[in-house]
């Protein structure tokens, strides 16, 4: 393993990291049970919601792969829900 795999973060933090990752797309995430969460992307100037997903599994503490894991989950319901010329104006 390397030191990056192993570090490990907060949710607070991981939401932070999400937050960066799907900019200039508003991101937000909140524990809606121990061991899941609801993620919402949102439209930054209208406050829209362009997407949102309950149940996606996370911890208080995750490591990088499980952040990696829940972008990569929340991606793959943005592109089946919304189609790409859509996200083109976010790009």
């Amino acid at each position: 393993m390397n030191k990056a795999s192993q570090s490990k973060v907060t949710f607070p933090n991981a939401c932070q990291l999400m937050r960066w990752h799907f900019h200039p797309v508003g991101f937000e995430a909140n524990m809606d049970a121990p061991g899941s969460m609801i993620a919402r992307l949102f439209d930054r100037v209208s406050g829209e919601t362009l997407l949102a997903i309950a149940g996606i599994p996370c911890a208080t503490v995750m490591n990088a792969a499980d952040v990696e894991r829940i972008i990569e989950a929340v991606e793959d319901e943005l592109e089946a829900f919304i189609p790409s010329q859509a996200l083109k104006r976010y790009a």
